[in-house]
């Protein structure tokens, strides 16, 4: 199935239907976009930091 268009009687259009694997990988995104606005002020660490972190919780190896 491909994206359709759906017009009004003079033609402009008004809503599109898309297929569900399309409409689930935008919301993906969009919950992403949604994501990093929330943690935009947060303080920021470096790589060494977070693979220094993951670590000491055993979560990557030594």
């Amino acid at each position: 199935m491909t994206t359709q268009f759906l017009t009004d009687q003079a033609g402009k259009r008004v809503a599109v239907v898309l297929p569900v694997e399309d409409f689930n990988e935008l919301m993906e995104d969009v919950s992403d976009l949604a994501a990093v606005a929330e943690r935009r002020n947060e303080e920021r660490i470096s790589l060494e930091q977070v693979k220094e972190r993951l670590i000491a919780d055993g979560l990557l190896p030594r």
